[in-house]
């Protein structure tokens, strides 16, 4: 059952909806719009429309702050009045008015209106050669540990074929030990490796002062034990002893953006301090040993990883930082009893315990994703793709067609880059085929998901490495991230690049990036 290969295939757009029911054929047109504007709101999600709008004017506050002078000026533009009628007698009240009018409206600004936060940089963990897996060696050792039935066998090596991963990704070396039974402390001993690996190589590159880090977010799924991991890292670097910690678990592949989002709020608050945000997947918590398909899954795709962010609020550090943060959107559909079990930690039959990933996953995703990107639209779209969208849902519902297809907004306008989280190699046909994109924009994606498999929570920042050390990211280039996850959720961050990114010497592709993009399979 090839249920990761399946996932999000739900198609993105529903269909326009048919007229019925006994008004259907009345000429009057308000009869006709009274009885389809019920469907017609459901079957387009305007509810998430609305909302991606509402984003939009509250952030849109500080044009509200400038209307005093507006109709200052627009006054004197209507009323004719000439210099001398303006500035005699009473030059030096307007003028003191005028000063007055844009302080305030300076003030106001600054107050209301959020601050930007700024992306410094960020580093991916890359591990040591000895930990690289092939699909052979993969299979062999499964075979080895004598947990695995020959079913469970064949249907291992039906994913692997499939899933788009190349032969140097990642696992650790006790999944390779059979004979050992996997302890606590073994996956300590990989969540020091990867974080402190990441947080190491981010330090070096941003030659940051341990001291000025106020913020510390850590997302891991699975892996959560006591003390938390944000406490391992206050522990390795003797980071402050007020600092901010929170250590995210259960979130899935989506908790990266949640924790951004975290960290964007608490800059808000402790302005003068940096964040780090650290995103990962422990693979020795998440190992499965039994024979439930459902769970083998999370075995066949899942293999280290590690990203480590610095993020500021303060405007002095937008001449270093790289990325500005534009957006965060974040769709949770737990409130529904079939997207809330369609990704879940259990045991099975055995008493084993692992990551069920139900048959429902394919439908609760391509919602997901369908509500986020319908909520991010109007936030991030061209004002002529939404005159479109808008103008074909009108032309399909109030008149007669029996059939008609929403338009499908042009992302592409939107985006000059797209990092979709590389889960598996069909989740990625499936998304570059319901988002109409072009190979160009799938290329990190695919090519991350090949040399490093799905590094869950930090595969989005394999790809934007990746970008990086092609040398395509330039100035004013906005980059959408976008993952999904356990709960179930779709999140979406967008980045705008303050400079042209040049290639750095450090970063895991730097001595294989000349063999990406692959060709084309024939």
């Amino acid at each position: 059952m090839a249920i990761q290969q399946e996932l999000l295939s739900t198609e993105i757009v529903d269909r326009g909806v048919k007229s019925s029911g006994p008004d259907a054929g009345l000429p009057s047109f308000s009869v006709r719009v009274r009885r389809r504007l019920p469907d017609f709101l459901q079957s387009v999600n305007l509810k998430y429309v609305k909302l991606g709008y509402g984003y939009l004017i509250n952030h849109g506050v500080y044009l509200i702050t400038g209307a005093p002078f507006l109709v200052l000026v627009f006054g004197i533009k209507a009323g004719k009045m000439g210099r001398e009628e303006l500035w005699a007698p009473y030059e030096l009240t307007i003028l003191l008015f005028v000063l007055v009018t844009l302080v305030l409206i300076g003030v106001t600004y600054l107050a209301v209106v959020p601050r930007s936060t700024y992306l410094i940089d960020f580093a991916c963990y890359r591990p040591p050669d000895e930990l690289k897996i092939s699909k052979h060696q993969f299979m062999e050792m499964a075979k080895k540990s004598g947990n695995f039935n020959q079913e469970s066998l064949d249907f291992m090596q039906r994913m692997l074929k499939n899933s788009g991963i190349g032969e140097e990704a990642y696992l650790p070396e006790v999944i390779a030990s059979p004979a050992k039974a996997i302890t606590l402390g073994q996956g300590r001993e990989e969540a020091q490796l990867v974080m402190f690996g990441a947080v190491d190589e981010l330090f070096a590159k941003c030659r940051v002062r341990h001291k000025d880090i106020g913020v510390l977010v850590v997302n891991c799924g699975i892996f959560n034990p006591t003390p938390s991991l944000s406490a391992m890292l206050i522990n390795r670097y003797k980071l402050r002893s007020d600092i901010q910690n929170y250590s995210l678990g259960g979130m899935g592949c989506a908790a990266g953006v949640v924790a951004i989002d975290l960290a964007r709020d608490l800059l808000q608050a402790h302005a003068r301090t940096l964040a780090l945000v650290v995103s990962t997947e422990v693979i020795t918590g998440s190992w499965y040993t039994g024979n439930d398909q459902t769970m083998l899954l999370s075995n066949c795709f899942f293999r280290m990883g590690c990203s480590a962010l610095l993020l500021s609020g303060q405007r002095r550090d937008r001449w270093r930082a790289k990325y500005e943060l534009r957006q965060v959107v974040r769709t949770h559909r737990g409130a529904e009893q079939r997207s809330f079990e369609a990704v879940y930690q259990r045991e099975d039959n055995s008493g084993r315990r692992g990551l069920h990933v139900g048959r429902e996953v394919t439908e609760v995703g391509g919602h997901a994703l369908k509500v986020n990107i319908t909520t991010l639209g109007p936030l991030v779209l061209p004002l002529s793709e939404q005159v479109l969208f808008f103008a074909t849902l009108l032309s399909g519902n109030f008149v007669n067609k029996q059939e008609n297809k929403p338009y499908i907004p042009d992302y592409k306008r939107a985006f000059d880059h797209i990092c979709i989280l590389a889960t598996g190699k069909a989740v990625l046909d499936e998304l570059q085929k319901n988002l109409e994109l072009t190979p160009d924009y799938m290329e990190a994606s695919r090519s991350t998901l090949h040399r490093f498999g799905n590094t869950s929570s930090s595969s989005i920042w394999y790809e934007l490495s990746y970008l990086e050390t092609k040398g395509k990211i330039k100035r004013d280039d906005r980059i959408w991230q976008v993952a999904f996850g356990s709960g179930f959720k779709c999140n979406s961050v967008v980045w705008r690049a303050l400079k042209r990114v040049r290639r750095s010497p450090y970063g895991p592709w730097i001595d294989c990036i000349d063999h990406y993009p692959l060709r084309e399979e024939s």
